[in-house]
């Protein structure tokens, strides 16, 4: 049960928004501000208003019940009504322990994701690749922006490794369940028997972080530059432009040399560095808050294996809700892609709910 004076003070909290933004006081900074933070409360103000006035209506229902010289079809609307009451409730409380949970701060950024194939030689690569245009699908789907930061192609056309940034509107809410190890089962090309194969790809979906998030040192930097290197070793570039920048304190290192550009390629390190330090920061926070929970879904383990893509049965399976879908082709077309989402997301909300004290 949700106590009464944290709704009390959602509802006057609601009613406060209300005359502030009204006034015509503001200024445009702080009206928006409070604009956008009055249109969260409005979502979930009438369960607000209608959970406090449960226990009075419930009260007046049962004195009717209880009369034992009352109307026989009048106790049985009551009756009726109080079985509704109730249903109401337990659907607007747990609305607003959802709305009373605390939120990730980095769930409306936009993301970098990075994709790396794993065991399974060639195969492994082609995988890589297949995941990356189904998240570019996606991505076209929903309108967002996906730009290349830095790719590394396999002999097979494959990817051994691709990084890019995805902007738009809750990017990273939306993705961060896919990071980890995604496994696929399938019979190569190159497979003369007809067996099937297993190999695997990482993706790590990290929220972009801005100068504001996260303060870097350039005392605790180390830049190093170098010629661009091509497959086989030849030279891509004639000059000096490779770009490694190396953070002293974690020792996190990134290399950049896709642009001819030095200045480009260092922004676009930075932009990576920046946020998997951001990144490690929120891990370790989070770590912090809750060494003393139990495990949840979406930890973000890199080598937690999360989801197996198996071609001869045609399903994909993620293995942290028990959630198969026979429909993989859909799926690597980005359009069963949003009911997997909605079934982590709201595991994750449960998960989060059972721990909320």
């Amino acid at each position: 049960m949700i106590p009464e004076k944290t709704i009390e003070d959602l509802i006057s909290k609601h009613s406060l928004l209300e005359k502030d933004l009204s006034s015509g006081e503001l200024e445009k900074k702080l009206f928006a501000e409070k604009s956008k933070e009055y249109s969260d409360v409005n979502e979930i103000i009438d369960n607000a208003k209608k959970y406090i006035s449960y226990a009075e209506d419930k009260k007046e229902l049962e004195k009717i019940l209880q009369d034992i010289s009352g109307d026989e079809e009048l106790k049985s609307m009551a009756e009726q009504e109080l079985t509704e009451l109730q249903s109401e409730y337990e659907i607007n409380e747990k609305k607003l322990k959802l709305f009373l949970l605390p939120k990730d701060e980095a769930d409306k950024k936009n993301a970098i994701i990075e994709i790396r194939a794993g065991t399974g030689g060639l195969e492994a690569s082609l995988f890589a690749s297949d995941l990356f245009k189904m998240y570019e699908k996606v991505s076209h789907k929903k309108k967002w922006t996906l730009e290349l930061i830095s790719i590394s192609r396999s002999d097979a056309g494959g990817l051994k490794e691709v990084i890019a940034s995805i902007k738009g509107t809750n990017i990273y809410s939306t993705l961060k369940y896919e990071s980890g190890v995604h496994r696929v089962q399938r019979v190569p090309d190159t497979e003369t028997q007809g067996r099937v194969h297993t190999s695997a790809a990482t993706v790590a979906v990290l929220p972009e972080a801005e100068e504001v998030d996260l303060k870097i040192n350039d005392s605790d930097l180390r830049i190093d530059v170098f010629r661009a290197g091509g497959p086989g070793g030849q030279s891509v570039n004639t000059t000096d432009s490779a770009v490694r920048i190396t953070h002293i304190p974690t020792g996190l290192s990134v290399s950049q040399q896709d642009e001819k550009s030095q200045h480009k390629n260092k922004a676009k390190g930075m932009k990576i560095l920046r946020a998997r330090l951001y990144e490690l920061e929120r891990t370790r926070i989070d770590q912090e808050r809750s060494h003393d929970r139990k495990a949840k879904i979406g930890t973000g383990d890199r080598s937690e294996r999360i989801r197996t893509y198996n071609f001869p049965q045609g399903r994909v399976t993620d293995h942290r809700i028990n959630l198969t879908l026979h429909r993989l082709e859909e799926f690597l077309e980005g359009e069963a892609f949003d009911e997997m989402i909605e079934s982590l997301t709201l595991r994750a909300q449960e998960d989060s709910l059972s721990n909320l004290k």
